[in-house]
Order: structure tokens, then C-alpha cells, then sequence
């Protein structure tokens, strides 16, 4: 039985994207965050539907990241370079309140159980339902699609609403037989959700091999291994074919460098459908999307989170 140390960080909102990039630039094995706007700001659930957990468990302000590491990994080198980081954040201008660091040891069948006991079937919108494998589960319309997911250690679960926004992008967006990439897939749900909405061909990329083994494993789940693709890959670096839509849910200060190259790797009148970006960093991404010759067509904002769908220029229209 694997034996990991969970780091805890307790942070203000604000600080919230750019600590999960710290554990991930760390090495840790999945990042999760617990956020109570999440659960208290959608209508569709709440403590008592979603998650059965105690409502104080939950920070009343900011936001708990967590990141996971093994006893073969150096602990202490681990928990002073996070410390060190995360105190350097105002120093990029990222406000620092609330700060708090636990470490606790984790026994993977402990994880893995508490999972079991907490993690329901999500109706993410009116046409798919996200529902944990061991979750038997009964469709309540005709229409709608079921989203198999196992959720592993740390991983996308679909509750989060950067993944909402995403899937919510995708259900309007697709059309039948898309070629869509997948960047950063994390769990794989948007390459399964898209799947689901009728794309023909999937490519899923992510850096992480912890990653890319949760991805594949969620995609034999809902028996979708002919439609997606799944690469460990540093976005779409070296890649040579286009898509006609490209979803990344990432980081605002990953998606901002990244943005000529998914131009170049969409088809023309292609979709850019992104999210990760906080609210604050909005405009930014806006201004950085247009000054590369992408209209915006829609952003949508959950709680303090936005995701921006993007077409590609016509070439007719660049210029």
C-alpha cells in the first residue's frame, strides 16, 4: 500500500491558482482544492447533495490546495521550497492572506475510500450527468448523457467550476465529428464530455504521466478508447495537426504564452474554449486573444471563474 504525505495549504482565493502551480512545479501527484464558494454558489448543489461533508470543515475564507508526494520524494526539501514560494507571491503581486501549511500522512486505501463515501453524481448541465463509477445511477431524460468517472488521487472530478464552465463551452459548441485537443486533460473528462456531445476524434494531452495513466483509465471507463487519444505532452509542442476546437483548462499564466500556438493549431474559424483564468486576470487573457487575431464569441463567469470561447480569424478578416 502507497504511503503519501498530503502538503495542506490553506490561502486566500486570489493566491488560490498560483499555489496549485507551485505543487505542480514540485512534482506533487495530482492537486485538489476545497473551496466552499464551489459547493454554496451553485444551485444545483450544495453540502447536503453533493458532497455529505461538514460545512466546517470548510474554510469560511479562501480556499484549501492540496498536493500529494511519496516517501521517496525529499519531504523536507518539498515543504521548505513551498513555504518559500508561496511567501514570495506578493512579490508578483498576488495578495498573501490566510496562509497556513499541514502536512499529513495519507494511506492510499484511506484516500480511496474517502472518496467512495463522498463523491455523488453531479448533473453538470441539463444534457450530462458526471457519476462515479461505483454509483449506480438512473438517466432522468432521454437526452441525457452519463459521464463515468474515477476520480484517482487528486484529480478532476467535474465539481469544479473551471470544469463546469468547460463542459458547459463544449455542449454549445461542438459540432458532429469535431477534432478537438484536449489540453492539460488532467481526469479526462472534457475529452470524455466531448466525446459524449459527438466530436469524432479526440487528442488529450498532459505533462503529467500520473495524469495521462487517470485519463486513460476514465476513458476505457466509458469505452471511448477508439475516439480519444491520450499523450503525455508539453501542450502542443511538436505537434503537427489542427483541430477545429481546442479546450485547455489551465492556468491563466500558462494559457497567456500559449495562445499563439493554439492559433496556429486550429483550422480556420476554429474555437479557443479556455478557462482556469480568474476573474481578475480576465481582460487580460481578452486583450491577449484579440491582439492575436482571435473574436471573442462568449465568457462566462461561475463564482470568481471565467472561461472565454474564442474563434480563430477568418483570413479574410486578419489584418
Amino acid at each position: 500500500m502507497t504511503e503519501w504525505k498530503e502538503f495542506s495549504v490553506t490561502i486566500n482565493n486570489d493566491a488560490q491558482e498560483a499555489v496549485s502551480a507551485i505543487f505542480s512545479d514540485l512534482g506533487s501527484s495530482g492537486v485538489s482544492i476545497v473551496d466552499r464558494n464551489d459547493f454554496l454558489h451553485l444551485p444545483e448543489y450544495g453540502f447536503d447533495t453533493l458532497w455529505e461533508l461538514d460545512e466546517n470543515k470548510f474554510p469560511k475564507e479562501g480556499a484549501i490546495i492540496k498536493g500529494y508526494f511519496t516517501q521517496h520524494d525529499d519531504l523536507t526539501y518539498i515543504e521548505n521550497e513551498l513555504r518559500k514560494r508561496i511567501n514570495k507571491l506578493p512579490e508578483y503581486g498576488i495578495d498573501l492572506t490566510h496562509f497556513h501549511l499541514d502536512v499529513l500522512d495519507v494511506k492510499e486505501e484511506e484516500w480511496s475510500n474517502a472518496w467512495k463515501k463522498y463523491y455523488h453524481p453531479v448533473s453538470v448541465t441539463r444534457f450530462l450527468t458526471i457519476v462515479p463509477q461505483w454509483e449506480t445511477y438512473e438517466k432522468k431524460d432521454s437526452d441525457e448523457r452519463i459521464l463515468y468517472l474515477d476520480p484517482g488521487l487528486a484529480f478532476g472530478t467535474g465539481t469544479h467550476p473551471t470544469t463546469q464552465l468547460c463542459i458547459q463551452a463544449l455542449e454549445i459548441s461542438i459540432r458532429k465529428e469535431a477534432t478537438v485537443f484536449d489540453v492539460g486533460t488532467g481526469s479526462g473528462v472534457l475529452s470524455i464530455a466531448s466525446a459524449l456531445y459527438g466530436a469524432g476524434k479526440i487528442n488529450a494531452y498532459d505533462l503529467d504521466n500520473v495524469a495521462v495513466t487517470s485519463a486513460r483509465d476514465n476513458i476505457r471507463l466509458n469505452g471511448l478508447e477508439d475516439a480519444i487519444t491520450v499523450e503525455a505532452n508539453n501542450l502542443l509542442e511538436g505537434i503537427k495537426s489542427k483541430a477545429d476546437i481546442i479546450v485547455a483548462n489551465i492556468l491563466a499564466e500558462i494559457i497567456l504564452p500559449f495562445i499563439p500556438d493554439a492559433y496556429a493549431h486550429l483550422e480556420e474559424d476554429g474555437l479557443f474554449i479556455t478557462s482556469g483564468i480568474i476573474s481578475d486576470k480576465k481582460d487580460q487573457v481578452i486583450e491577449e486573444l484579440k491582439k492575436h487575431q482571435f473574436d471573442i464569441v462568449q465568457v462566462n463567469q461561475m463564482n470568481d471563474w471565467v472561461a472565454i470561447i474564442a474563434r480563430k480569424q477568418n483570413k479574410e478578416n486578419e489584418g
